[in-house]
């Protein structure tokens, strides 16, 4: 495997087949994300904290004088807090008057994924900018990790679609899930 730091495997995370369109924006399953944050550092939690007259309260949202509200998460990852704040919003991305406690609860859980990217995980969706490069070495480790044909069969299949038009490097995906299998028998 390689020495990347946490850090640097949560930059180069795919979160593609966890995230959902909606209009122009690109949304990551929060339930997915906090997953994956446990994953790289099972001390890994959240709050919500409000920013108002210069001191932090334990609300986590604040309305403001036009009727809108705004939440705030903070995230702790590797011992260090980032913080995120996000208006509650419906579903055409414009702040809601008035929210209820269900529109509340929905923009704490996107604010807590949009926490969790400045951590690295699905960066690139807020940056716009299309998948990270993907490490074949990487993909070729986790099939020669495999213990059995179930995991073999998801890690290569995973591999396999991630490197789509890349015929070199699905052989050689093919040829490291042919012989691992080989080693079972």
């Amino acid at each position: 495997m390689t020495n990347a730091t946490p850090i640097e495997l949560l930059l180069k995370t795919n979160v593609n087949a966890h995230t959902d369109k909606k209009g122009k924006l690109t949304y990551l399953s929060w339930a997915w994300a906090w997953a994956e944050a446990l994953k790289a550092d099972p001390k890994a939690t959240f709050k919500t904290k409000t920013f108002f007259r210069d001191q932090y309260t334990e609300e986590p949202f604040m309305t403001l004088p036009d009727g809108t509200t705004l939440v705030w998460v903070t995230v702790t990852m590797f011992d260090k807090e980032m913080t995120c704040q996000l208006p509650v919003m419906n579903h055409m991305n414009k702040p809601i008057v008035s929210p209820n406690s269900f529109d509340v609860n929905t923009s704490i859980m996107r604010c807590m994924t949009k926490a969790l990217s400045l951590h690295g995980l699905g960066l690139y969706i807020y940056a716009g900018e299309d998948l990270p490069e993907p490490d074949l070495q990487d993909f070729l480790d986790r099939i020669n990790a495999c213990n059995d044909e179930t995991s073999l069969r998801a890690e290569y299949v995973l591999a396999y679609k991630t490197f789509e038009g890349n015929d070199k490097a699905q052989n050689q995906i093919a040829d490291t899930k042919d012989a691992k299998k080989a080693s079972f028998q």
